[in-house]
């Protein structure tokens, strides 16, 4: 699809920034946030910090990924799609070293902010998430380490933050929470790391699709989806139920998209499951966070 962007524009900037990724920013602070409603410490000041948080490091992760991989010579245009900006031409690479650094900044000083609800640790815990910005697309994504990861940095450490700024403390169902969202937005990077696995390969990055090939990939993503809902059976013996019932929904449309991504089996096509998957995504998430608060 070709589209005509003024290089440095505004519109360049809003596909350089991904928005069908940035449910995976929104997905954690929700579901955690919506526990710490049904365990009556939810303060929406700090919750509402760590959402802009979120958002602004998936964005400056983007753009860093946009970046490195251009220059790299690992990015394909004709294959990823508009949203790469640096090799569209849209936005110069100095442009997106500045976009870089003003976005890491402004989430820098929303971090800040949050010292207010919570200790000097989080500061290290900020520190850490901006130097996994950068490592990730440099380093470990070519180590097969990206689900692992994804468990980790949008799962753990944004699942528990998000309910340490507002309760002062975590709970063993802040880390199944945890656990469900590494799961469900790890649908994400499995999408990408299929429809990428062939020039992964060429390139010499491990993910587990270009290690383990294509019929792994599309099992992986099946069984992922499904593993997130499974784990919403905690819920039941927590008195909710419905945290577990209504994410049911989400099974049938994960269950079609993964038939139609098998089917389409590589190109840009490909793309179209990205957007079907962060929809379902984020679906699974409001559904999950309503059964935590009825």
């Amino acid at each position: 699809m070709n589209i005509e962007i003024k290089t440095n524009s505004g519109k360049a900037w809003f596909l350089a920034a991904r928005p069908k990724t940035l449910t995976g920013a929104c997905i954690p602070v929700i579901i955690s946030t919506a526990l710490a409603y049904a365990d009556d410490v939810f303060k929406w000041q700090p919750a509402l910090l760590c959402l802009l948080f979120a958002g602004l490091m998936q964005i400056a992760a983007n753009f860093i990924n946009d970046l490195f991989d251009f220059l790299k010579g690992t990015d394909r245009s004709d294959r990823l799609g508009p949203e790469r900006a640096c090799a569209q031409g849209w936005i110069t690479t100095e442009a997106m070293k500045t976009g870089i650094a003003v976005t890491l900044c402004t989430a820098c000083a929303v971090g800040l902010l949050l010292l207010n609800w919570g200790s000097l640790w989080l500061i290290a815990l900020g520190a850490t998430c901006v130097v996994f910005a950068f490592l990730y697309t440099t380093l470990l994504s070519y180590l097969g380490l990206g689900d692992l990861l994804v468990l980790f940095f949008f799962g753990f450490v944004p699942v528990l933050g998000t309910y340490y700024v507002q309760s002062g403390t975590v709970t063993y169902s802040c880390f199944l929470c945890a656990v469900i969202s590494g799961l469900i937005i790890d649908l994400l990077l499995i999408i990408n790391n299929y429809r990428d696995r062939d020039t992964d390969c060429k390139s010499g990055k491990r993910t587990l699709i270009a290690l383990l090939g294509e019929r792994f990939g599309n099992r992986q993503y099946l069984i992922t989806g499904c593993l997130a809902w499974a784990c919403c059976l905690w819920f039941v013996w927590h008195q909710h139920i419905w945290a577990f019932v209504l994410p049911t929904i989400f099974i049938p449309l994960h269950i079609k998209t993964w038939r139609e991504m098998v089917r389409i089996h590589e190109g840009k096509a490909l793309n179209g499951i990205l957007g079907k998957t962060s929809r379902n995504m984020f679906l699974f998430a409001l559904l999950v966070s309503v059964g935590l608060i009825i």
